[in-house]
C-alpha cells in the first residue's frame, strides 16, 4: 500500500481533451482539468466561478436571428450595436438609446387595456417605446412596451410577449409621462447576410463589406443620430472596386490607409488606398498613392482575413502571408513584399489580434491557430501554432465567432455552432493558455439557451464588456435578449455578488417583492437577497415575492459550475499509479473567497462543506471564506480517481488548489 499526497496547484491549461487521459508524463497534465464549466482560467492559476449575465432588452424581432457589433469612439462614447433584418438598435451604458423627441402623454385610463393619449403622437402598431415619468400611475414606467389599437391621439399597450396591459388595478393617473420610440435605423443588410458582414472602424465612422452589397459608412453624429452611406471611391482602380459583382468581402486599416480585399472577381487581390486618404484609390507610382496587390499562387485562394500589427497578416483559403516593405519602412507602391509563411488555410470566421499575434480559425473551423512572429538570432519568421492541441474536443461542430476582452483577465471568447460560449485564458508571457466552456442559464426548447453573438467592449474601468444574444424559450415563446457578462471582481461580501443570468439586481430601502421581471415571466429564477440564498420563485405579472425584507437582490437563471480533474497519479511502490486501485481519503481545498460549494468523487458521490457556523445569524448571508478545507472522502478503492467540485448556489467560487492524501494499492 503506497500513499502519496499529490498537489494540484494550477490549472492553467485548463479543459483538456479525453484522449490525453493516458498522458500523466506531459506536463499540462497534471495543470489540466477533465472538466471545466462555467469557471475562468485565472493567470495566476486558479479557477473562479464566471459572473452572471445582466439583461439588457430583447431584440427587435425575436424570430429573427441578429449579430452584435461593437462601435467605440472614446472610452466614453462607447455603443453596441444590434443588427437585425435590416434594421439596426444602438445600447449605450447598457440601456437601449431612444429617440431624441418623446411624446407627451396627456391621459391614461383604468381600463382592460388601459388607453394613453399623446396627441398626434406617431406611432404605429407593433412599435416598440419606452414609458417614463407617468404621474399616479407609476406601475407604467420604466418598461417597454408595444404600441396597438393606435388612433391619431391614443393607443393602448401590450407587453414584448403580445399580452394587454390592463391598468384596471393601477394607481389613478395624475399628470405627465412621455412615451419614446426605441431608436432604429434602416440598414441594407437582411437577417441572412449578417454573418458575413465586416467592418472597420476610424473616430466616428465605421465602413461595412460585404461581398453582395457596395461598400457602406455608418457615421455616428450623436447617441440617436446615425447615417448609413455609400461613400464615393474615387480613382477607378483596375481591376475595378465597389462595382456591381466586385465587391469587397474583407476591410482593415494599416499604415494610414484603408485596405479592401477579395471581391468575387479578383478574390487575391488587395486594394490600398492613398495614405490619409480613405477614399481615394488613384493608384500611383508616388510613396503615399494608391496600390493594389495581387497574391500570387497556385490555386486560387481566396483571402478570407487581413490582421494589422507591425505587419499585414493575410489569410487565405490555402495559407498565411505577410507583407511588408521591402525597406523596413512604410508601405508603398514600389516596396511592397509579401511572403508566405504557412499552408494551414483559413475558415471564414473574424481572427482576433491579441498584441502583435493574430489567433485564426483553420479551414474546418476547429483548430485555433497562433500567428506570430518568432525568430533568434539565427533566424526568423513566422509560425502558426495549434492552440487546440491539448483541447481538441472542445470546438466539436466547429467555431462561428471570436471575440476579445482584454481586461481584467485576458480572455478570447468563441461561439461554438450549438450555441455554447468558449473561453481561452490567453496569456502567453506567463504561458498560460487554458480553454473553458460556458452554458447559459436558461433552456431554449427541451436544450439549454443558445448564444448566437457575441461582442466585446472596451472600457476605461478595467473590465471590458462581453455582450451577447442568447436565444431562449420564455413563457412557451421564442425570445432573443442582449444580455452583458457582469464584471468578474464584485468586491469582497456576498450582497453585491451576481451569479443569475439574464438577471437584474435591486438595491435600495427594504422591500418584500420585487419587479420589473417582465422577461422572466413565468419562469422559475434563483435568487441572492442581502447576500444569502433565498428558495427559488416563479415570476408572475414581472415580480416576485421574498419571504423576508432585503435592501439586496440578484434575480435571474441558475446556472452551475463545474471543475474536476483528470485521474489523478499520484505514485507507487512500483511506478506508476494508473490502472491500480486507489482511494481518496482526504482532500484540502485552497479556497478564496469563496462559500456554498459541494466536493467529491464524481457528480453523484458529493458533499456540501460546511461555511456557516453556530456564530453567524441565520437570516444574513454567510460571509466569504478564504483558506484551507480539509474534506474527508467517503467510499472504497477505485481505478477511476478523481476530484470533482460544483458550486450549484448563487455564490461565488475561486478555487486555487487541491491537496489529496491517498492510498495506492499495489498489485
Amino acid at each position: 500500500m503506497a500513499r502519496s499526497a499529490p498537489s494540484f496547484s494550477a490549472f492553467s491549461a485548463g479543459e483538456i481533451s479525453p484522449l490525453l487521459e493516458g498522458r500523466t508524463g506531459l506536463e499540462k497534465y497534471k495543470e489540466g482539468l477533465a472538466d471545466l464549466t462555467n469557471m475562468i482560467v485565472m493567470p495566476t492559476g486558479g479557477t473562479k466561478r464566471r459572473p452572471g449575465t445582466e439583461y439588457l432588452g430583447e431584440v427587435k424581432t425575436s424570430s429573427v436571428k441578429s449579430r452584435l457589433i461593437p462601435f467605440q469612439f472614446k472610452s466614453t462614447d462607447t455603443y453596441i450595436l444590434e443588427f437585425g433584418n435590416e434594421i439596426m438598435r444602438v445600447y449605450r451604458n447598457g440601456a437601449q438609446v431612444l429617440n431624441a423627441t418623446a411624446k407627451n402623454i396627456s391621459a391614461a385610463t383604468k381600463a382592460s387595456p388601459g388607453v394613453l393619449t399623446s396627441n398626434s403622437h406617431g406611432f404605429s402598431n407593433g412599435d416598440e417605446i419606452f414609458i417614463a415619468s407617468v404621474g399616479g400611475m407609476a406601475e407604467l414606467n420604466g418598461r417597454n412596451y408595444r404600441v396597438a389599437n393606435s388612433t391619431t391621439n391614443t393607443f393602448t399597450l401590450t407587453d414584448l410577449f403580445g399580452v394587454a396591459i390592463n391598468t384596471t388595478s393601477f394607481t389613478t393617473y395624475t399628470s405627465g409621462g412621455t412615451a419614446t420610440e426605441i431608436f432604429e435605423l434602416a440598414t441594407p443588410y437582411p437577417e441572412a447576410k449578417l454573418p458575413d458582414v465586416r467592418f472597420v472602424q476610424s473616430a466616428d465612422t465605421m465602413y461595412f463589406v460585404h461581398p453582395e452589397y457596395a461598400i457602406r459608412t455608418l457615421t455616428r453624429s450623436d447617441h440617436n443620430n446615425w447615417t448609413f452611406a455609400t461613400p464615393s471611391i474615387s480613382g477607378s482602380p483596375s481591376p475595378a472596386l465597389n462595382t456591381s459583382g466586385n465587391y469587397p468581402s474583407v476591410v482593415t486599416f494599416f499604415e494610414q490607409r484603408l485596405v479592401f480585399a477579395n471581391t468575387a472577381a479578383n478574390p487575391q487581390t488587395i486594394w490600398f488606398s492613398k495614405n490619409a486618404d480613405y477614399t481615394n484609390f488613384t493608384a500611383g507610382t508616388g510613396d503615399n498613392d494608391a496600390l493594389i496587390y495581387t497574391i500570387a499562387s497556385n490555386t486560387v485562394d481566396s483571402i478570407r482575413y487581413l490582421s494589422s500589427t507591425r505587419v499585414l497578416a493575410i489569410g487565405t483559403t490555402g495559407g498565411e502571408f505577410v507583407l511588408t516593405s521591402t525597406n523596413d519602412g512604410p508601405v508603398t507602391p514600389t516596396t511592397t513584399l509579401i511572403r508566405k509563411y504557412s499552408n494551414y488555410g483559413t475558415a471564414n470566421v473574424e481572427p482576433v489580434q491579441v498584441a502583435d499575434v493574430t489567433l485564426f480559425l483553420q479551414r474546418g473551423a476547429r483548430k485555433v491557430r497562433e500567428f506570430k512572429f518568432v525568430g533568434d538570432v539565427n533566424t526568423s519568421g513566422y509560425a502558426a501554432p495549434d492552440m487546440t492541441i491539448l483541447a481538441n474536443h472542445i470546438t466539436q461542430g466547429g467555431i462561428t465567432q471570436f471575440a476579445y476582452q482584454q481586461e481584467p483577465e485576458s480572455i478570447v471568447w468563441a461561439l461554438r455552432s450549438d450555441g455554447t460560449l468558449l473561453g481561452l485564458t490567453y496569456r502567453r508571457e506567463e504561458e498560460v493558455v487554458g480553454w473553458h466552456k460556458h452554458t447559459i442559464g436558461g433552456v431554449f426548447g427541451s436544450g439549454q439557451a443558445i448564444v448566437e453573438s457575441i461582442a466585446p467592449l472596451p472600457t476605461d474601468t478595467g473590465n471590458d464588456d462581453l455582450y451577447l444574444i442568447v436565444k431562449r424559450t420564455i413563457n412557451s415563446q421564442t425570445k432573443r435578449y442582449v444580455e452583458v457578462l457582469k464584471p468578474f471582481d464584485f468586491g469582497s461580501v456576498t450582497t453585491a455578488a451576481f451569479f443569475v443570468d439574464s438577471g437584474l439586481a435591486y438595491s435600495g430601502s427594504a422591500v418584500t417583492s420585487l419587479s420589473g421581471l417582465y422577461h422572466l415571466e413565468g419562469q422559475s429564477v434563483a435568487i441572492l437577497a442581502n447576500g444569502a440564498t433565498h428558495p427559488d420563485e416563479t415570476v408572475s405579472g414581472g415580480g416576485i415575492t421574498l419571504d423576508y425584507s432585503s435592501t439586496t437582490a440578484a434575480v435571474g437563471f441558475s446556472y452551475t459550475s463545474e471543475m474536476q480533474t483528470m485521474r489523478i497519479e499520484s505514485g507507487s511502490e512500483d511506478g506508476t499509479s494508473q490502472g491500480k486501485p486507489k482511494r481518496i481519503h482526504a482532500v484540502t481545498l485552497r479556497l478564496f473567497e469563496t462559500v456554498g460549494i459541494e466536493v467529491g468523487n464524481s457528480s453523484s458521490e458529493i458533499d456540501r462543506i460546511p461555511f456557516r457556523d453556530s456564530s453567524m445569524a441565520m437570516d444574513q448571508g454567510i460571509p466569504l471564506f478564504t483558506g484551507d478545507k480539509e474534506i474527508e472522502f467517503p467510499g472504497g478503492f477505485d481505478n477511476d480517481d478523481r476530484i470533482y467540485v460544483r458550486q450549484s448556489q448563487v455564490l461565488p467560487m475561486t478555487v486555487l488548489a487541491f491537496y489529496p492524501r491517498m492510498n495506492t494499492f499495489d498489485i
